[in-house]
């Protein structure tokens, strides 16, 4: 007899820790988020829409071009940013920590567009070190200078982690926009400006929203790192082979008898 599947929906598998929690977890949660909070998740990604109208508006040469992406984005993505980590912790903060996580923001944007004019992964990595002073300025409601030196510390956590996961997003905001800013542009009559706002509304957030997030994966593997270990957790019970309990439970508490 062919065994009988249930039709019943499972339910998804609980989250891992933030400590261990895994670069596609992190997509998988930004996405989950998103779907929470749609209408905020759309006005995250009305200023990526606007920063990608001025950069094809303007027709500047190179280095005027990265000026104004650079200028332009630290007002326009900083305030997206600011916005995805509100809708990630459920913040509503007060005035001095908004202009504190602006400010943090604003600095830690405007080298981005000259590191990454040649290839995307020096700003990444660039992003990943100095990038959550906002979450951290508007989480922990640190002054500036204290949200940069705490940043460069979640940072260096897991740095592999920080960098992964921004690539990844950015990959996965590249790509769909792409498809979507084709389906777009064969829907009706859009043109072509109309199409590529409305894929950055759409799909940007993920990004910035992704980036939120992992300010708590950083975080939680800062403090698990710091957390005192047991001064026996890596000596074996040597003495004792016959002791009741598993031989190799290095540093679990067994059975005295």
């Amino acid at each position: 007899m062919r065994p009988r599947y249930s039709k019943e929906k499972q339910p998804l598998p609980p989250p891992l820790p933030h400590e261990t929690r895994t670069v596609g977890q992190v997509v998988a949660e930004s996405l989950r988020l998103y779907g929470r909070r749609p209408w905020a998740a759309f006005a995250v990604g009305v200023g990526p829409a606007i920063l990608d109208v001025l950069a094809v508006e303007f027709d500047l040469p190179r280095v005027g071009q990265l000026v104004l992406v650079s200028l332009a984005g630290a007002v326009l993505l900083t305030s997206a940013y600011v916005l995805a980590v509100c809708v990630a912790a459920d913040l509503r903060p007060k005035g001095p920590q908004l202009r504190i996580a602006f400010a943090a923001g604003a600095i830690a944007f405007v080298p981005f567009p000259f590191l990454a004019s040649v290839f995307i992964l020096p700003g990444l990595a660039w992003l990943a070190l100095v990038g959550l002073a906002v979450p951290v300025a508007l989480i922990e409601r640190r002054g500036l200078a204290a949200s940069f030196r705490r940043a460069l510390e979640l940072g260096r956590a897991d740095f592999v982690h920080a960098l992964g996961t921004l690539a990844t997003l950015t990959i996965v905001v590249f790509l769909t926009r792409a498809v979507l800013y084709v389906l777009l542009q064969g829907f009706g009559d859009m043109t072509t400006r109309v199409a590529a706002s409305l894929a950055d509304i759409v799909i940007s957030p993920v990004l910035l929203l992704g980036a939120a997030l992992l300010y708590y994966d950083q975080a939680a593997r800062v403090k698990s790192r710091n957390k005192p270990r047991r001064s026996d957790a890596d000596l074996s019970h040597a003495h004792d082979a016959h002791r009741e309990g598993r031989p190799d439970a290095h540093g679990e508490p067994g059975t005295t008898g």
